[in-house]
């Protein structure tokens, strides 16, 4: 008998999501299985591990009503693959790619496999091109720029989910027609999933957008495929077919926690804080996606949203992605306090790829002069502000005053915008416009000028 068709009823351990079979000879890393009920039910599973003759298979349904006897496994000699189309525009699926919104199955163009094909360093373009979001404290100040990855680094309670779907139903690619946008949400609740969808419908960015939505209801497992399957779709997308997609992904930590759960599950040896020590690897598999290829008019650029656990950014997750992506998008505690949405911290946020994405032809004249400007003068704020709370208002001299007003001012009117989509000339006119509340030095030292 083919290996490919044969049966092993070999279940020897069920441990959480995975099954450990014994005298496997015919499976593979990576590869699909099929896993048979007593009662005739069928489940999907994936070889992740292979010990001599034991393989470690993870059920993407979960092992809730495997028997360890009477189920059987079935290697399908087939590694995980996601059918692919131009029809999923406008479209919901679940974490596996299968639709959740009352329609039916695409009908793919081909299938493709889950791991994408590693980019080769001497085929990548330079990240290029400048990607209006709307958002002032982005746009003006750390700029989107085509290919690249840039995070948000948010905290539990702050509105990250909001700003990812404003910068989804608001993002643009000047003088490009095939913009697509790609949302992969991991362990999000029913409420959330509501929200996802409400608000791209009622934005109108639906039809130009594809949604992966797991919730925290389903397999911890699917959160592992769902980045996986939103950057195959969107590696089509871009390197097939032209488009210009930026996939949004929330949340990291969901993901990273169902790595942490299926490594233990595993009785791996843990690295820092219980995640497993591959995981700067495996988080690089995901976003090093993103970019462009030579020779394609296409590109994937990428934004990761994590939730930083007691808003520590040294914690393993952002620490590992502030070290692959280039940047991040901080979002503050305090700010959103005061009521300032969206509470992106510019301080402590970066764009490496900024300069890259603005100058002539891109963006307008004096666009970094002017970021450098609004940076010094709003980091001079808050020291006046800390000062504040040593010696007093009274104790500040009239320089110290005006720096003082200005950073509120800043914060109000600059990052607060609450639902406004700023064009990118209404972004430096604003920021324009606060500079003159301060000395005209400060105007002056960055070489500004209205262009």
């Amino acid at each position: 008998m083919d290996l490919i068709t044969r049966e092993y009823k070999t279940i020897t351990t069920i441990s959480g999501p995975l099954l450990f079979a014994e005298s496997i000879s015919g499976g593979s890393l990576g590869e699909m299985c099929v896993i048979s009920l007593p009662g005739g039910e069928k489940r999907i599973g994936q070889i992740l591990q292979l010990r001599g003759s034991q393989a470690v298979i993870q059920v993407l349904q979960g092992t809730s009503g495997v028997d360890s006897d009477a189920s059987s496994v079935l290697p399908t000699g087939e590694t995980a693959k996601v059918g692919v189309s131009t029809d999923v525009f406008g479209r919901v699926f679940n974490g596996f790619g299968e639709p959740i919104d009352g329609l039916p199955p695409i009908i793919p163009d081909k299938y493709l496999e889950l791991s994408g094909l590693p980019m080769n360093p001497a085929s990548r373009e330079k990240p290029d091109f400048f990607i209006q979001t709307g958002i002032s404290a982005i746009d003006g100040l750390n700029t989107l720029v085509r290919g690249q990855k840039l995070p948000i680094f948010s905290g539990a309670g702050l509105p990250a989910n909001e700003l990812a779907l404003q910068i989804v139903g608001q993002s643009k690619v000047a003088e490009a027609e095939n913009f697509a946008v790609i949302l992969g949400a991991m362990g999000i609740t029913s409420r959330e999933a509501f929200f996802f969808r409400k608000t791209l419908q009622e934005t109108g960015a639906m039809e130009r957008t594809v949604a992966f939505i797991n919730q925290v209801s389903d397999p911890t497992i699917e959160r592992l495929f769902t980045p996986r399957i939103a950057l195959t779709t969107a590696e089509y997308l871009a390197f097939e077919k032209g488009f210009h997609v930026m996939v949004v992904i929330t949340d990291m930590t969901a993901y990273c926690d169902s790595l942490r759960e299926i490594g233990s599950a595993r009785e791996e040896i843990p690295g820092r804080r219980s995640y497993p020590g591959y995981m700067y690897t495996d988080l690089a598999s995901i976003y090093e996606r993103a970019g462009r290829l030579k020779g394609s008019p296409g590109s994937i650029t990428l934004m990761p949203i994590l939730t930083m656990p007691d808003d520590d950014i040294t914690h393993p997750i952002p620490d590992l992605t502030g070290y692959i992506t280039e940047g991040q998008i901080v979002l503050s505690r305090s700010l959103n306090r005061k009521g300032v949405y969206p509470p992106i911290d510019v301080l402590p946020c970066l764009s490496r790829l900024m300069n890259l994405g603005i100058g002539k032809g891109k963006t307008r004249d004096g666009h970094r002069g002017l970021a450098d400007a609004l940076y010094s003068a709003y980091a001079k704020g808050i020291d006046v502000r800390r000062l504040v709370t040593i010696v007093g208002e009274e104790g500040l001299t009239e320089l110290d005053r005006k720096y003082l007003g200005f950073s509120d001012a800043f914060e109000k009117r600059f990052i607060g915008q609450e639902r406004e989509d700023r064009s990118i000339d209404q972004t430096l006119d604003l920021g324009l416009e606060l500079l003159k509340m301060v000395p005209e030095r400060e105007f002056a030292a960055a070489a500004v000028r209205k262009g």
